[in-house]
Formats: C-alpha cells, structure tokens, sequence
C-alpha cells in the first residue's frame, strides 16, 4: 500500500482524524496541543498520526491535502483545517456539532 492509499484509508475508516506534531500525550508543537485541548473539551473521539514518526506521510499529506501545515484535523474524510480554524469552530460552537453529525464524540 503507498502513501497516498494509506492516507486515503485512515480518513475513509476513521470519522474524525488528526495528523499532527507528536501524540495528544506528549504533543510536539503549541498547535497541535491546542487543536488536542479543544478536541478533548469537545470529548471528541480520534484517530491521531504523529507525522513525525512517517516522514514519507508527513511530505505527502501537504500534497494530498493542499495545506503545508500541521496540524490537519479530517471530520469524515474532508479537510477542516488547522489550529486556527479548529479554535474558530470551537468558538462558534460548531466543531462540536460536526463531530457529532459523524458520531465522533463520546
């Protein structure tokens, strides 16, 4: 399976995933600690990938995705964005209205 296929298969198999710097334990950048926090306050349940730990992921998710940074957070396949759009969904209310349309909160 290549790069692209396993990407593809984590975002079809997975209702919400995060790509991200580190683990949501030990996150490796102010970013992905904050989009880790407010997923946590919505009790949101994730697939997470620590794109430090596949290179060959990390250079080939910013192609596949178009957006050249980390974190990405994926809510049923589709891109939502970054640190700063998650905090803005957050703040508005509605990041925990998509996470449960797709039956990703606890």
């Amino acid at each position: 399976m290549n790069v692209i296929e396993r990407i593809k298969n984590q975002l079809e198999n997975n209702p919400v995933v995060l790509y991200m710097k580190g683990s949501p334990d030990f996150p490796q950048c102010g970013f992905s600690g904050q989009t880790v926090q407010i997923l946590d306050a919505c009790r949101a349940k994730y697939l997470y990938v620590n794109i430090f730990e596949d290179p060959e992921l990390r250079e080939a998710l910013k192609d596949y995705s178009n957006w050249p940074t980390y974190p990405q957070l994926y809510i049923k396949g589709e891109l939502v964005g970054g640190c700063d759009i998650v905090i803005d969904l957050y703040k508005k209310g509605e990041l925990a209205t998509m996470l449960t349309a797709v039956g990703g909160t606890e």
